[in-house]
């Protein structure tokens, strides 16, 4: 081969690999791509509140469940793409950091029965030997058609860590006064003894999550002291969160069995309709515990039903009453049973003669947690403060994350977590 083909190829191949990572990139992570798709899970087996994190190298797995509603088998393929801290793609070949093959099938599906609506199920377990991560960091899990990567079906964030930072921390209410009574303060130490750290701006990341979602996780974090090998992250204006409300909740573990939360079901040949209590304004509610799942659900049947196949959907009728509409501003139902996202599939409408917004969700029967935020129309910001309320006394789960890379490092590797729980681990 020529020097100019040689260079020719060289140039084709270069160009390639800076479309595929231009076309990673623009990746959602947590995003489903195909309204056939529903009732996504990644979670440890039997554990489906868990969060999708796994230690390096310790063997633990965890199982992605979804359903295909076209009710076809499909050739579905998976892969993991190795994540910075800020989850854009790593620069780093796949090779590296995976063991096996870049992508394989999934084989394991079974086809509804009962159920109304018609659907297949499929379940896969990750990591396994055709797929093993063999770095600590943050993965993107991207499920696809037909060996096609442009097909994405959805996207899922998984994490695997590799425990080489101590993480200490308490929950404390802030000192301002203004957030004082609504807001939630988290005060982290990092022992950084055996990285070697020569610049902790730089080679050390801390994210903390509120409830495990990542649309308001708070990042960019400083050091505000540095004692020893201690990295302390306790500045008076960081670390901060509105600390909502507990979460509302709708029993739909049963269609037939009308549960405590909801105010009828219409059967029809070809579905059924649910409509739920109306949920009024709680911002000027007093505070009242009630116990909840942080936001999230699970597919689940009172009868003696397996939800993964046997489980049937309903379109769920939700109701907001408000003597007016809030000006300048969209309502939307939220929580994991809408991906923490805002899409015209969860914004709901105002119905004037009514007076109320009204909305509905097409979901798998189970147990589920959400809240109704309004998006500023003028800056884009969400915020449930005006439908919901914050108060400092509510229960919310926290998590710690912390990154580091070292001197001359291409990814960010996951060295450290913390669990805190404002209830449990508040300052006394």
């Amino acid at each position: 081969m020529s020097r100019v083909a040689k260079a020719c190829c060289t140039v084709i191949a270069l160009f390639g690999f800076l479309t595929l990572r231009a076309q990673e990139n623009t990746i959602t992570p947590d995003h489903i791509y195909h309204r056939n798709i529903a009732t996504v899970k990644l979670n440890p087996p039997g554990e489906p509140l868990g969060m999708p994190i796994v230690p390096l190298n310790g063997g633990d797995v965890l199982e992605l469940t979804f359903d295909d509603l076209l009710n076809e088998v499909r050739t579905y393929y998976y892969t993991l793409v190795l994540c910075d801290a800020d989850w854009k793609p790593a620069q780093l070949n796949p090779i590296e950091y995976l063991r096996g093959f870049t992508e394989n099938q999934i084989r394991t599906y079974r086809f509804s029965s009962i159920a109304l609506q018609k659907y297949v199920h499929y379940t896969l377990q990750i990591p396994n030997a055709n797929c093993m991560p063999t770095k600590a960091g943050n993965y993107l899990l991207k499920v696809y058609l037909d060996s096609d990567t442009s097909k994405l079906a959805f996207t899922r964030r998984l994490m695997v860590f590799n425990n080489r930072a101590g993480v200490t921390g308490y929950i404390s209410q802030p000192t301002n006064p203004k957030l004082f009574r609504n807001s939630q303060k988290l005060n982290i130490a990092v022992n950084v003894k055996g990285l070697n750290i020569q610049n902790p701006f730089n080679q050390v990341k801390v994210v903390i999550q509120q409830n495990f979602r990542w649309d308001n996780a708070i990042t960019g974090l400083k050091p505000m002291f540095i004692k020893g090998d201690v990295i302390e992250y306790n500045a008076e204006q960081d670390c901060i969160f509105p600390a909502m409300k507990e979460w509302r909740w709708a029993d739909l573990r049963s269609f037939r069995l009308q549960t405590e939360r909801v105010q009828k079901t219409d059967y029809r040949k070809t579905g059924t309709e649910v409509t739920l209590m109306p949920d009024f304004a709680r911002d000027n509610v007093v505070y009242q515990y009630l116990k909840d799942i942080n936001g999230m659900f699970y597919p689940g049947t009172i009868e003696d039903y397996d939800p993964n196949f046997e489980g049937d959907y309903a379109r769920v009728n939700f109701t907001f009453p408000a003597k007016e509409p809030y000006a300048g501003y969209d309502m939307y139902i939220f929580g994991e049973l809408t991906n923490y996202e805002l899409n015209t599939l969860n914004k709901m409408t105002y119905n004037g003669p009514r007076q109320a917004y009204e909305g509905a969700l097409y979901l798998k029967q189970g147990y589920y947690n959400y809240v109704y935020g309004l998006l500023d129309r003028t800056n884009n910001k969400f915020s449930t403060e005006y439908t919901e309320g914050n108060w400092w006394e509510t229960e919310n789960a926290y998590t710690v994350l912390v990154y580091y890379r070292g001197l001359g490092g291409r990814y960010d590797e996951l060295v450290g977590q913390l669990r805190l729980n404002s209830l449990l681990n508040r300052s006394r």
